[in-house]
This record gives C-alpha cells, sequence and structure tokens, in this order.
C-alpha cells in the first residue's frame, strides 16, 4: 500500500493532480472525479472550453472567438495538457516527460519551441498572455 506521507508527495509532485489511498469509498471516489472535472472546465469528455478558447478532444479542433486555429500535433498536445492542469508550473523536463515521451532525441530547448508558435497562434484573440513564463521553474497557462 502506498499509504506513506512520502509516497503521497512523491506522486503529486511527479504530476499526479490527486492521490487517493485504499481503502476508499466509492462516492468518495465519484466525489474526487466530480471536483476534478470542475477544476479543469471540462463540460464533457470531448471538450476543454476555458473562455473564448474551446479543443475538441475528439476531432483536435481548436477555435478561440469562434475561429479556427491551426495547431501542429505538438503545440496541440501542449495546449490540452494546459488546459487540463490550469494554475500549475511544469518544468521543461516534465513538459518533456509528459508531451513528448522521454524521447532521447528531443532537447529540453524544444519546449521553448514548441510554447513559442503556441502563443503565437493563440495571440490572434490575446490568449497568448495567459501562457506564463515562471523564471527558474518552467511554464503555466493561467486565466488569473
Amino acid at each position: 500500500a502506498k499509504a506513506d506521507e512520502d509516497d503521497k508527495i512523491l506522486g503529486l509532485e511527479g504530476g499526479a493532480d490527486d492521490y487517493i489511498t485504499k481503502p476508499f469509498s466509492k462516492r468518495e471516489l465519484l466525489a474526487r472525479v466530480k471536483a476534478q472535472l470542475r477544476r479543469n472546465n471540462v463540460v464533457d469528455d470531448a471538450e476543454l472550453i476555458v473562455g473564448d478558447l474551446s479543443v475538441n478532444l475528439t476531432s483536435h479542433q481548436v477555435t478561440l472567438a469562434g475561429e479556427a486555429v491551426h495547431l501542429g500535433p505538438t503545440e496541440y498536445r501542449l495546449l490540452e495538457h494546459f488546459l487540463k492542469h490550469q494554475d500549475r508550473v511544469y518544468s521543461r523536463e516534465q513538459l518533456l516527460n509528459r508531451i513528448w515521451r522521454n524521447n532521447p532525441d528531443v532537447d529540453e530547448r524544444t519546449v521553448d519551441v514548441h510554447i513559442r508558435r503556441l502563443r503565437k497562434a493563440l495571440a490572434v484573440a490575446d490568449y497568448d498572455k495567459f501562457i506564463h513564463t515562471v523564471r527558474g521553474a518552467g511554464y503555466r497557462f493561467t486565466m488569473k
């Protein structure tokens, strides 16, 4: 059983959004899932909506202020990740692990290039300002 405090902290610091230990009830699990969906602004299983930004998870279509936004596959994955995990800072290494799946051929600075491309695509409606560079730490998407 991974109920030890150190295990919980490692899991949360490693990127988990929540950590539940056994035994747990179905009611607790359902309440945690609902809370997570509320936090992530998930309308349904197929769409993320944040302000005027909409990401269809089934068709991979992105719209901003009603206009289609054309993203490359990597920028799309970055945007999806940021929308699902708003207000949280991710280091380049964490983004490499999550978006590029530890590909040894990808350099940390590649993250910067794709963040720049994503910002450029979102700039049409001034949404580039929501992707923050946190000096010495990484990147964060926040509407605040």
